[in-house]
């Protein structure tokens, strides 16, 4: 989202970010958007996080059973469970402050922003008669496409199946009855939640999910260098990268180790914005992997030092990543599979090495691994010899680096760049506004008219 408000800002538009008093990464203070923050108790913070992950570390590295598998399941309900009810206590605390929504109101906005994956911003542009845009991969209710595309399970995996397109009888059998288990678990748990407010404070009632897939445009982040073939609609506009650029000089510092690597190499690792701390049994294999190596290693990680880091691996609590996967001495990069460490080494054209941890990482690294640029390891195998046998056979079979550099030829070769397609389409809107309004008031209009004649006929 960050990239998107500092693109519209550089554009001449002004932004208003509402946030939460207890946001993890919203700054209140900008440079360039203002900010509205609403009073909120709880959020999603480290230690929510850290809870999850620990979790799921338990499940992958202990003695998996049904049983197992049945209470990590229930722990993941519960826990998006949980963070919905904070979305919509933060959607409560907006209708029920006279000062928030006066002042909302009479900003008289163009248009409204959002991810669906937290239905907040659906139900505030309702509220407020604006014309909405997705910057979406997930919706409340799993992966995006399957709330306005046909989506036959016989070829499209749905997320945390760990299948493929490519399915035999078996598999689809398994992917129906995934798809059927997200399904009961979003009507049940997710969509209940949001009707809910929709009955308190929307009338005429409307359908949570009719406002769910009544966006106007979805900038869907993947393209299909990326995605499996799958059908789509005509207003999913592809803008899988848009977050990616050339890479720019690097700090002296980085700059001096990249180049002591000598004809080696160097190793990036980094697990993400989220992940921040592994168990101590984790990072000693990691670390001892590392050591073997005689590549250079940077790794991004902020938690306890692992006693077995070797001379060669340097351990910084940040890294600019897209720059050092952009440099020529960068050979391989781990990662934990997240949309944004994926589309930036699929750019730069470097392979990778995933150690998927939770929800789509492995589905995002299977993509990859699938067309021949990466290899993953899961937690339940990962060790110091596991972890060193991958790095070594991604550096030096060719073929990795040759496949990601096809896809990144591919993904690059287009008439406009996903960011620029993506602030056209947003601005398209702006545009279009009123008729974008005029026809969904029609729209409400019929569905109402509709009820009303099945009521008298009834």
């Amino acid at each position: 989202m960050d990239i998107l408000i500092k693109a519209l800002h550089g554009r001449g538009h002004n932004i208003d970010v509402i946030r939460t008093s207890t946001s993890w990464f919203i700054k209140e203070n900008s440079t360039y958007y203002n900010s509205i923050t609403v009073p909120s108790t709880k959020g999603i913070n480290e230690e929510f996080v850290a809870d999850v992950l620990n979790k799921m570390m338990d499940y992958e590295r202990g003695k998996r059973s049904w049983l197992s598998g049945v209470r990590l399941y229930w722990d993941m309900v519960s826990v998006i469970y949980e963070t919905h009810e904070m979305v919509c206590q933060l959607v409560t605390n907006i209708f029920e402050s006279e000062e928030i929504l006066k002042t909302l109101k009479e900003k008289q906005y163009d248009l409204l922003l959002t991810d669906p994956g937290w239905g907040a911003g659906i139900l505030l542009a309702h509220k407020l008669k604006l014309p909405l845009v997705y910057n979406v991969r997930w919706t409340n209710n799993g992966e995006g496409h399957f709330e306005i595309a046909p989506s036959p399970m016989s070829y499209i995996p749905v997320t945390g199946s760990r299948n493929t397109d490519k399915m035999n009888f078996f598999q689809r059998v398994e992917n129906y009855f995934s798809y059927l288990l997200m399904d009961i678990q979003c009507s049940r748990f997710n969509l209940a939640q949001y009707q809910a407010l929709c009955d308190k404070y929307f009338d005429p009632p409307v359908r949570f999910l009719e406002l769910l897939q009544g966006a106007d445009i979805w900038l869907m982040r993947v393209d299909f260098v990326f995605e499996f073939p799958r059908p789509t609609m005509p207003n999913i506009i592809y803008i899988g990268g848009f977050q990616c650029q050339p890479a720019k000089a690097l700090p002296h510092d980085l700059e001096t180790f990249m180049q002591s690597s000598g004809e080696h190499g160097v190793v990036i690792m980094s697990l993400g914005s989220y992940i921040s701390i592994l168990p101590d049994e984790v990072t000693a294999e990691i670390a001892a992997a590392f050591a073997r190596l005689p590549q250079k290693v940077i790794w991004r990680y902020t938690g306890k030092r692992p006693s077995a880091l070797g001379n060669n691996t340097l351990l910084i609590d940040w890294m600019p990543q897209n720059d050092l996967l952009g440099h020529p001495k960068t050979k391989v990069f781990i990662a934990h599979g997240g949309t944004n460490g994926v589309q930036e080494a699929l750019y730069h054209g470097v392979p990778v090495v995933g150690i998927p941890l939770f929800f789509d990482q492995y589905d995002n690294l299977l993509r990859l691994q699938e067309r021949g640029g990466a290899r993953i390891i899961t937690v339940a195998t990962l060790d110091k010899n596991t972890l060193h046998a991958a790095i070594q056979e991604v550096i030096n079979n060719a073929s990795y680096r040759e496949s990601m550099q096809r896809l990144s030829d591919l993904h690059r070769d287009t008439p406009i760049k996903p960011l620029d397609s993506a602030l056209f389409w947003i601005e398209f809107v702006m545009r279009h506004k009123e008729k974008s309004q005029e026809c969904k008031s029609t729209q409400t209009k019929d569905k109402n008219q509709q009820g009303t004649e099945l009521s008298s006929t009834n």
